[in-house]
């Protein structure tokens, strides 16, 4: 069989899928392939999928599979799997150190020191030790974030609709979400449902100043109204890793104030690439049984 590795992973991993057939990093073979394994860059909507007649399998590498066109791979008989098992330490790690960057302000602290200045008086921190964190979805990855949270101290709770109990987080309305807690991280898939559900209306209902990060999907906020708010002071400050659109050119986020941004790094740990590679073999493993 040909496996189309079609997204950045470990330099080992065709090494390792070679033992279960041609592996090939050239999109233009897509035609050939009877497994084709991605990440978040390459998209399997129904243009790729129309041009791959022997695709069988396609194994997306993280978390999600919003990136591929599921009913229609499904229609053509084409099983779609994920490694949500693989990410959760990385991407919980991330969410959490921006948590820590926002209370410490340690990005403006940064950027005025490498400009000459010494902003001593004006750089007011807070702490984590006490304060409500409050989760949205209580997955793998959100538990790994409720787990830290609590080392440093503070409250957690949590909304999930399909998850009434939890051994990390207090469960509660979503409506309590908002308006108890300090800091909000999001953890939820995007869904007609999710999708743009931090807007103005639900900022209204946070506590003000509270800060929120999002890791898990873009298109969860608005990213205009949550630059309103962070300008007139609703938000106390705004993590992402994820954005609307991938590079976010022309995105309101980009100036404006108390943020911290990345650019998708969540996954892209050293571990992490290799618990992809990991469960990615497994996966193989699993499919030439069959």
């Amino acid at each position: 069989m040909v496996i189309l590795l079609a997204d950045a992973f470990l330099p080992d991993l065709p090494k390792r899928l070679a033992a279960f057939g041609e592996v090939t990093q050239d999109m233009g073979r897509v035609g050939e392939a009877e497994v084709m394994i991605v990440r978040s860059k390459t998209k399997v909507g129904k243009d790729v999928i129309d041009k791959a007649p022997k695709l069988k399998f396609v194994i997306r590498g993280g978390v999600g599979v919003d990136t591929i066109d599921v009913p229609y791979a499904e229609s053509k008989k084409i099983k779609v799997t994920n490694t949500p098992e693989a990410s959760s330490v990385a991407v919980a790690e991330l969410a959490f150190s921006m948590m820590l960057a926002l209370a410490s302000r340690i990005c403006e602290a940064d950027s005025s020191m490498k400009q000459g200045k010494w902003l001593k008086k004006d750089l007011e921190r807070t702490e984590l030790m006490g304060k409500t964190l409050g989760l949205v979805g209580i997955g793998r990855i959100a538990r790994e974030v409720a787990l830290r949270a609590r080392a440093f101290g503070m409250e957690v709770i949590a909304f999930d609709k399909f998850v009434p109990k939890s051994d990390v987080a207090a469960m509660v309305s979503l409506e309590e979400v908002w308006a108890k807690s300090d800091y909000i991280s999001l953890h939820v898939p995007l869904t007609d449902e999710t999708k743009g559900m931090i807007n103005a209306a639900a900022i209204a209902k946070m506590k003000k100043g509270v800060r929120v990060v999002n890791t898990c999907r873009g298109q969860v906020v608005s990213e205009e109204d949550v630059a309103a708010a962070l300008a007139d002071g609703r938000l106390g400050g705004y993590g992402a890793d994820v954005f609307y659109s991938e590079p976010p050119e022309g995105s309101p986020l980009l100036s404006a104030p108390r943020t911290v941004l990345a650019p998708h790094l969540g996954a892209s740990t050293e571990e992490n690439l290799a618990r992809l590679g990991d469960c990615i073999v497994d996966r193989m493993k699993e499919y030439v049984k069959k």
